[in-house]
């Protein structure tokens, strides 16, 4: 009786084409979970750093000085991210609208202008490297599924080289076949739930900048109207 073959010897046994589909795959599952990883940490750190951020701003602290301390403890102020980013280029176009005596209503406007790219800015950073997690949650499966029709078409065809058609003889090549579908839904499952995961933390973040940048516009609107 013959021994079933292992996960390794079925790939070894593979078609190039199909071996080309599943090795594709296994990239594509590797960055993915780098990057699942990489925006894991890289949103907690925004989170906190926010948390952090709006403590301090809310302390009573003079806005003047916080401004100041954000500039010196970044090696570059565009660096800034987060929160301060937000903060920093609102601050900073009011203090250089204020210089120049412009009207508080213009003043206003060039201030939310800037915080408005600012925290569009934001956006785009938070959401770095979601649609490659998303791509790669569509498209795994059908990739692996082409690689499976592959395999298949190919056993199918090597049986008019034989004298007798059995299942011992396609059930390897099916086989083989039926690991590609394998590994793209590996690939396609952790890369879909971080993607709804990630997009949903994106959304609770954007909207917590949102509600700060409101809640700012509002204290140097009150200030820009005190003169």
């Amino acid at each position: 009786m013959n021994e079933p073959l292992s996960i390794v010897d079925l790939i070894l046994n593979a078609s190039v084409i199909v071996q080309g589909v599943m090795a594709l795959l296994v990239m594509a599952s590797l960055a993915s979970w780098v990057m699942i990883f990489q925006r894991g940490f890289a949103l907690s750190a925004i989170r906190a750093q926010a948390t952090a951020f709006e403590t301090e701003f809310w302390s009573g602290k003079d806005l003047g000085e916080l401004y100041l301390e954000l500039q010196g403890e970044a090696d570059d102020p565009n660096e800034l991210i987060g929160v301060e980013h937000i903060f920093s280029a609102g601050f900073k176009e009011f203090s250089r609208a204020r210089q120049q005596d412009v009207d508080p209503d213009r003043l206003m406007q060039n201030v939310q202008w800037a915080m408005r790219v600012a925290l569009s800015r934001e956006e785009e950073r938070l959401e770095t490297h979601l649609p490659f997690l998303a791509t790669v949650g569509s498209t795994s499966p059908y990739i692996g599924l082409f690689g499976t029709v592959w395999g298949i078409m190919n056993s199918f065809r090597g049986l008019a080289t034989v004298n007798q058609a059995s299942l011992s003889v396609v059930a390897p090549g099916i086989s083989e076949a039926l690991v590609a579908t394998a590994i793209g839904l590996f690939a396609a499952i952790p890369a879909v739930i971080a993607y709804n995961r990630y997009s949903a933390y994106v959304e609770v973040i954007m909207k917590r900048f949102e509600a700060f940048t409101d809640e700012f516009s509002s204290i140097l609107y009150r200030a820009s109207h005190r003169g």
